[in-house]
């Protein structure tokens, strides 16, 4: 194999890891703000119900995980499912495992807030619906966003998962065709694919940190 072949397939899946990536995001972030809220309500039962699907979630592993929901349908109800189902159970699995993970960065920056901004928000007139979203997300964001910024550069090296059921993205095209040449030079341009994206993933969310910060 030449090397622009080799480029143009190692191409196709980064294509398709960037995909995994933006969608995984795309879906656990509001997800996750969702869970979060559940987490801290004040329905005992909505309460533990996620405080349970939080623990499961960040105590198996992602691998195990994007098992189950790509086997499970076919094992559990016996379901036949296409061969583009691969790319359907990456997503869910991956925006269900983040989401949980996101949901307890939301927590923690939510609970780190002074009552007193609730009350002076009371005091001004807003509803509780505009007071979290108005005052109170804005501020969390801020605080959120190194934690954030954690989760999304381990979601780029997490992206090699996908592997697991045979869905073809950068690391799964790099290996195969290492196999096929019996050469490490796809598992190395992977690897500087991996560090570029990140390095850029991580230059964006430095550049947004500083542009919400107070003293910038």
């Amino acid at each position: 194999m030449n090397t622009g072949t080799m480029i143009m397939e190692l191409m196709g899946g980064m294509l398709t890891t960037i995909k995994i990536f933006a969608l995984t995001l795309l879906f656990s972030l509001p997800l996750g703000l969702l869970f979060a809220l559940g987490r801290l309500s004040k329905n005992p039962v909505l309460k533990n119900i996620v405080r349970v699907y939080i623990s499961i979630m960040r105590g198996t592993p992602l691998m195990l995980q994007l098992l189950v929901v790509y086997f499970g349908p076919y094992y559990i109800f016996h379901i036949s499912l296409s061969p583009q189902y691969r790319g359907v159970a990456v997503i869910i699995a991956f925006a269900l495992n983040y989401a949980a993970y996101f949901a307890e960065i939301y927590r923690s920056g939510i609970q780190s807030m002074p009552i007193g901004q609730y009350e002076a928000a009371r005091v001004l007139g807003y509803t509780k619906t505009q007071t979290f979203f108005v005052i109170i997300m804005p501020q969390v964001a801020k605080r959120i966003l190194p934690a954030v910024t954690n989760e999304v550069i381990t979601l780029v090296k997490d992206t090699s998962l996908a592997y697991s059921i045979a869905y073809v993205e950068m690391f799964t095209e790099a290996k195969a065709i290492a196999a096929s040449e019996k050469s490490m030079i796809p598992f190395v341009a992977a690897a500087v694919f991996y560090y570029v994206f990140n390095a850029l993933v991580a230059l964006i969310m430095d550049l947004i940190e500083k542009r919400m910060s107070y003293y910038s």
